[in-house]
Protein backbone atom coordinates (compact mmCIF):
# COMPACT_ATOMS: atom_id res chain seq x y z
CA UNK A 1 0.00 0.00 0.00
CA UNK A 2 1.50 3.53 -1.39
CA UNK A 3 0.26 7.00 0.38
CA UNK A 4 0.62 9.21 -2.00
CA UNK A 5 0.70 13.51 -1.23
CA UNK A 6 -0.30 15.51 -4.51
CA UNK A 7 1.26 18.59 -5.66
CA UNK A 8 -1.46 20.35 -7.48
CA UNK A 9 -1.07 24.11 -9.23
CA UNK A 10 -3.87 26.71 -9.08
CA UNK A 11 -6.58 24.55 -11.09
CA UNK A 12 -6.10 22.16 -8.51
CA UNK A 13 -4.01 19.37 -11.70
CA UNK A 14 -2.18 17.21 -9.87
CA UNK A 15 1.75 18.02 -10.61
CA UNK A 16 3.97 15.79 -8.36
CA UNK A 17 3.66 13.13 -5.50
CA UNK A 18 5.36 12.54 -2.47
CA UNK A 19 5.82 9.17 -0.49
CA UNK A 20 7.42 8.36 2.43
CA UNK A 21 10.44 7.75 1.91
CA UNK A 22 10.33 4.03 3.05
CA UNK A 23 7.58 3.70 0.56
CA UNK A 24 9.45 4.83 -2.47
CA UNK A 25 12.46 2.95 -1.37
CA UNK A 26 10.15 -0.67 -1.36
CA UNK A 27 9.19 1.05 -5.03
CA UNK A 28 12.31 1.11 -6.35
CA UNK A 29 13.20 -2.12 -4.87
CA UNK A 30 10.37 -3.82 -6.75
CA UNK A 31 10.95 -2.29 -9.64
CA UNK A 32 14.69 -3.66 -9.64
CA UNK A 33 13.53 -7.05 -8.60
CA UNK A 34 11.39 -6.78 -12.05
CA UNK A 35 14.09 -5.60 -14.16
CA UNK A 36 16.14 -8.85 -13.16
CA UNK A 37 12.67 -10.94 -13.94
CA UNK A 38 12.55 -9.46 -17.37
CA UNK A 39 17.05 -9.92 -17.89
CA UNK A 40 16.56 -13.48 -16.61
CA UNK A 41 13.34 -14.16 -19.09
CA UNK A 42 15.06 -12.76 -21.77
CA UNK A 43 18.52 -14.62 -21.01
CA UNK A 44 16.38 -17.86 -20.72
CA UNK A 45 14.60 -17.52 -23.76
CA UNK A 46 17.14 -16.96 -26.47
CA UNK A 47 19.11 -20.01 -27.92
CA UNK A 48 22.70 -20.12 -26.33
CA UNK A 49 25.27 -22.97 -26.52
CA UNK A 50 26.21 -24.95 -24.03
CA UNK A 51 29.42 -24.65 -22.63
CA UNK A 52 31.54 -27.23 -20.38
CA UNK A 53 31.93 -25.86 -16.86
CA UNK A 54 35.82 -25.65 -17.04
CA UNK A 55 35.74 -23.96 -20.19
CA UNK A 56 33.31 -21.24 -18.51
CA UNK A 57 35.73 -20.50 -15.58
CA UNK A 58 38.39 -19.89 -17.61
CA UNK A 59 37.05 -17.63 -19.63
CA UNK A 60 35.44 -15.46 -16.82
CA UNK A 61 38.88 -15.41 -15.36
CA UNK A 62 40.57 -13.98 -18.69
CA UNK A 63 37.78 -11.50 -18.68
CA UNK A 64 38.61 -10.37 -15.08
CA UNK A 65 41.95 -10.80 -15.46
CA UNK A 66 42.34 -13.63 -12.55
Amino acid sequence: TVHPEYLVDEHQHRKAVVLPVAEWERIVEELEDLDDIREFDSAKSGSQEAIPFERAVREIQENYGA
